[in-house]
This record gives C-alpha cells, sequence and structure tokens, in this order.
C-alpha cells in the first residue's frame, strides 16, 4: 500500500510541477527511479495501480456489439426471409491487356455464393446473370445491391426503374440499395469479394478468361459444398414459376 500511495502522489506532483506535463504511468516510473525506489514497478503495473485507485483521466472505451445481421430488414433479422447481395470488382487486368469485371453476389443466411467474371458487365449482361443464378438456385426475398447505374439505372434521370429493379419486381423480389457510404449494410458481399480476390485471383496466375472463370467455378463450388448444413438451415427460396416471362 505505501507503494501505491507514493504512486498516487507523485502522479499528482507531476501534474502540478512537471515542466513537460506529463503525468502517466512511463513519467512516473522515471521519477521512481529519480528518487532512487528500489522497487520501482513496471510500467503496466503502475498503470494497474492508477486504475485501480481509480485516477485515470481517459474513461474505458465502451464497446456496444454490432447490430444482427439484416437489422435493417425485419423479416431478414428474425431468420424469416433471405437477402442477396451483388456487387461488382473492378479494375482487374489479365496478363496481355484482357480487362475483368467480377459480378459476386451471397445471400445472407445461407452463405450461397455465386461469382461470374467476365469482360465487360453491361446492365443487360448484370440482368442475364442474376436471372441465370435464381433460376438455379431459386429466389430470395430481398435482394440488396449498392449504387452501381447497372443496379440502380442512370442517375441523371430522376424516377429512373432499372431493369435490374424491373426483374426483380416482376419476380416479386424485392430490390433494396445499400446507404453510399455505409459499408455495415455490405459486409457480407464486400467480405466475399476479398475473399475471392485472395483465394481465386492473387492465388494463382491465369492465362486466359476462361481459365479465370473455371478457377472460380472450382471455388464457387467448393464453398457451396463446405456450406451444405448453413444452407439447409436458411430460409426456403422460391422457384421461378414456369409461367413467368420476362417483360421489361
Amino acid at each position: 500500500m505505501a507503494l501505491e500511495d507514493l504512486v498516487v502522489t507523485l502522479r499528482h506532483q507531476l501534474r502540478v510541477t512537471s515542466d513537460l506535463g506529463d503525468y502517466g504511468a512511463i513519467a512516473i516510473r522515471r521519477a521512481l527511479l529519480d528518487t532512487g525506489e528500489p522497487r520501482g514497478p513496471a510500467v503496466r503495473t503502475i498503470h494497474r495501480i492508477l486504475e485501480r485507485r481509480g485516477i485515470l483521466d481517459a474513461q474505458r472505451r465502451i464497446r456496444r456489439p454490432a447490430p444482427p445481421p439484416g437489422w435493417h430488414l425485419p423479416e431478414v433479422v428474425a431468420g424469416r426471409a433471405e437477402l442477396d447481395s451483388f456487387d461488382f470488382v473492378e479494375g482487374l487486368v489479365i496478363q496481355g491487356g484482357v480487362h475483368v469485371e467480377v459480378l459476386n453476389g451471397i445471400s445472407l443466411h445461407g452463405g450461397l455464393i455465386g461469382s461470374w467474371p467476365g469482360a465487360i458487365f453491361t446492365a443487360a449482361a448484370t440482368l442475364a446473370t442474376l436471372l441465370m443464378h435464381w433460376r438455379a438456385v431459386g429466389l430470395p426475398t430481398y435482394a440488396q445491391f449498392d449504387n452501381d447505374t447497372r443496379f440502380q439505372g442512370p442517375h441523371q434521370h430522376r424516377d429512373v426503374v432499372s431493369r435490374v429493379m424491373r426483374l426483380c419486381l416482376s419476380l416479386g423480389v424485392t430490390p433494396v440499395f445499400a446507404p453510399p457510404r455505409e459499408h455495415g449494410f455490405q459486409n457480407a458481399i464486400e467480405s466475399l469479394n476479398g475473399r475471392w480476390q485472395q483465394k481465386v485471383w492473387s492465388r494463382f496466375h491465369h492465362e486466359s478468361l476462361p481459365a479465370l472463370q473455371a478457377c472460380s467455378d472450382r471455388f464457387v463450388a467448393a464453398t457451396r459444398l463446405r456450406r451444405v448444413g448453413r444452407l439447409a438451415a436458411a430460409p426456403p427460396r422460391r422457384p421461378i414459376p414456369p409461367a413467368w416471362r420476362l417483360d421489361l
């Protein structure tokens, strides 16, 4: 206790008289050594003494738990509806000057991924890819996108309903758009984008676009196989009605 009292006293003295204005654990230890104290404690020990005495200036940071995935959609956060998120990876170039874009998709609850590398994705190509994917795996209740014009349509016009939005609405899928610069909504798809670039793009040397597509397909198949149990527990997906026809 005498040592703790000495630490507290030195802190008060340093705070009032120190020319440098330092009175933290490092400054207190230096002052203890200057006084010839043979039992000079370590910096971490001094910090614990100050914390125990309740005389730390800074308050401990309060870490609040993150909201549950899909919190912005009540049916999704309750586990009664599935949400598919889609995003592009851009700016990739295969040796020889072949530009590559990748459309990635992932379901929130089931972790069902899809990845489609291509040369250039137009709005029409994006629509065709989404339709192909949903024909194979079924429809979610919600589909989430960012503000890319291939999803939203041209931004220079007001009240635009893009091809992708009309596709979703005609299939009974509610399109959802993540707010710009709010990354929490897109955590799942951004994580997939990073993982795809690490495990597929950067890991291998791709001679051509077909070789990249084959490598990406193997990655998707292996990931889906690992998540069979998670997919089985996810909310059910609806098949596309047999009588449905695309009408834009």
